[in-house]
This record gives C-alpha cells, structure tokens and sequence, in this order.
C-alpha cells in the first residue's frame, strides 16, 4: 500500500471511535515568506483527516493559523493566497526592492512615518473573507503571539479582535508599523517566540510544531548582502537563534525544520517556489504522524475484565506522551 493509502486507512480507522485518537496541538512558526509552507503542512493534516485541538501562530504562522482556525480547508487557503499574492502585492514590492530617496518621498506620503506599511490593511487582504472577527466564532481555538515592544515581553492573544492580533503578530519593526493595542505598543512575535509549541504544549497529547525560520548556508564564497536583504535576514538569525535555545530547553513531539532558508522573509512573490521546496517536508510530517498514529492505537488497546471481578466495564488505556521530537 502507498504511503498515501496507507495515511487515508489510518485515518478511517482511527475515527472510530473518536475516543482513540489522541488530540493534537499544533505550532506555525514565523519567517515571513517562509511561511507560505505552512499551507502544504495544513494539507497533511486534512489529508489524513485530522484536526487539531488547539493551534498556536507567531507573524505568518498566525495568519494561516487564523485561516484554518476558521475552519477553511488548506486548498481553499492555498488557493487563496495565490490569488492575492500573484495580484496584490506588487506595490509592496517596488517599495521594499525601492532605494534610498525613492523611500524617502514614499514615507513623506504615509500617515506613518516610521514604517514602510500598515499590517492590518494588508492582513485584511491576505485573510480569507471567512475568518471571523472575534477569536470566540473560531472553529478551533487559537493563541496568537505577539511582541509588547516597551515592555520586552511575549503577549500571547486568545480572545478579542482576531485582525488586530494577527496584524500585532505580523509587525516587522521598520516594514510595519506597531499596533497600538490597549495602551500596549505591539510587534512582530518572532522577536520573543518565533515557534510557540510551548504556548499551547500541555493542551492536547501530542505537540506539533512546523518551522520555518530557515537553517544556516554554511560556510562558502557569498556576495556581500545588500543593506535590505541584511535587515531581513537580520530577523530570521535572531528567530533561529531562539528556537535553538529553545529546544535545547524542552522539545515538541514531532518538529518539522522546513528547508526554505533560500526565501528572505519579503519574497512572497515566490509563492510556487517556496511551496515547491517544502514538498519534501510535506511528507516527513505526513510520516511522523502516520507513525504517532499508530503508535498510539497500538498503546490504547481494550484491557479485559481482571478476573477478581468479571462484572467491571472494560476501560481504554490512556494516551502518554511520546519521547522527545527527532528532527527531520
């Protein structure tokens, strides 16, 4: 049987009943551009007809985190994004790929004088129209994580504006503007909790976190970096940065290190590139769950009656948490 197959069987048996199938908390890391992997990662999971209990998102992870939140398929957001990404973002483009006096005239233009962009005018088109406006009408709970810039710590949202959160979350210092939320100036997560598993780790059985901050080229002959791609490439060392140290701490059950460190986190025009690169790690999560899976209906199997007391019901064993996550 096909490793396609044999996801769709395991899936149908694993439904029934419900009660054996272990929940699922899932992690959407940051890394900008990166991020557009996360959409071949939600497709795994409905592929296998699984659905997480709880989803947790920081800057790009958060915005697809909303969306399937939401309750939206992965196609119907895959499809989306390449809608808006191959039609709207052009005007993003030439200001960010834009040198030093053509940025200067373009600022003297904005409302906002210290950043390229406002978020949550972009958000509203990068968001599918079916996401809700309060965290409450989600279809499965969500936790946002965003950046309290004066008081240096993690703001972690799950409940009020959905769009305000996600906007906060997304907030790349100097390409977009904070968001001003009850008294609290907010940036982007990533610069506390790039991939936040441990947010929502004690919240379902087994933990999954997807990460997208792009790994080192190593060394080699590189050409000098220009001043932009210095300052978002900036970002993705201080994001990698703190995930290394976290994991170091305390680890996920399955932790997948998507390889799209050639992306810097402003190419979104990359769309079909970035998805293309992810393909293979499409497949280790697609493995890694298949073999939690059955690792776990193998370890809830029914106990029979002791013989003391043959009258008793018989009980299902419960879920134990797997070791620490391999990388793959």
């Amino acid at each position: 049987m096909t490793e396609r197959g044999t996801g769709q069987a395991l899936a149908t048996q694993t439904s029934k009943p419900p009660a054996l199938r272990p929940s699922i908390a899932l992690a959407l890391g940051g890394g900008g551009a990166r991020g557009l992997a996360h959409i071949l990662m939600l497709e795994v999971f409905d592929e296998l007809g699984l659905k997480p209990k709880v989803i947790a998102g920081t800057s790009i992870g958060a915005v697809f985190g909303a969306a399937y939140a939401a309750g939206l398929p992965a196609r119907a957001i895959r499809a989306h994004a390449q809608a808006v990404l191959s039609q709207r973002l052009d005007v993003a483009r030439l200001l960010l790929a834009a040198r030093t006096e053509p940025i200067t005239r373009f600022l003297n233009l904005l409302p906002v004088r210290f950043a390229l962009l406002q978020p949550e005018p972009l958000l509203s088109s990068l968001l599918p129209a079916g996401v809700p406006n309060d965290f409450a009408a989600l279809a499965i709970p969500l936790r946002v994580v965003a950046t309290d810039f004066y008081a240096q710590e993690q703001v972690v949202f799950s409940q009020g504006r959905v769009r305000t959160a996600v906007a906060a979350s997304m907030a790349l210092p100097a390409i977009f503007a904070p968001v001003m939320s009850e008294g609290r100036t907010l940036m982007d997560g990533g610069l506390v909790n790039p991939l936040p598993f441990d947010v929502i780790r004690n919240e379902a059985d087994i933990v999954v976190a997807i990460d997208v901050s792009g790994a080192s080229t190593g060394p080699g002959k590189h050409q000098q970096p220009s001043a932009l791609a210095a300052l978002m490439a900036s970002s993705q060392i201080l994001q990698r940065s703190i995930v290394r140290e976290k994991l170091k701490a305390q680890q996920p059950d399955i932790y997948i290190d998507v390889e799209v460190d050639e992306f810097h986190v402003l190419q979104f025009l990359r769309f079909n590139a970035v998805l293309k690169a992810a393909l293979p790690a499409k497949e280790q999560l697609r493995r890694q769950l298949l073999r939690v899976l059955k690792s776990q209906a193998a370890e809830t199997l029914p106990i029979g009656p002791p013989p003391a007391e043959p009258a008793k019901k018989r009980r299902l064993a419960g879920f134990k948490r797997l070791s620490p996550a391999r990388k793959i």
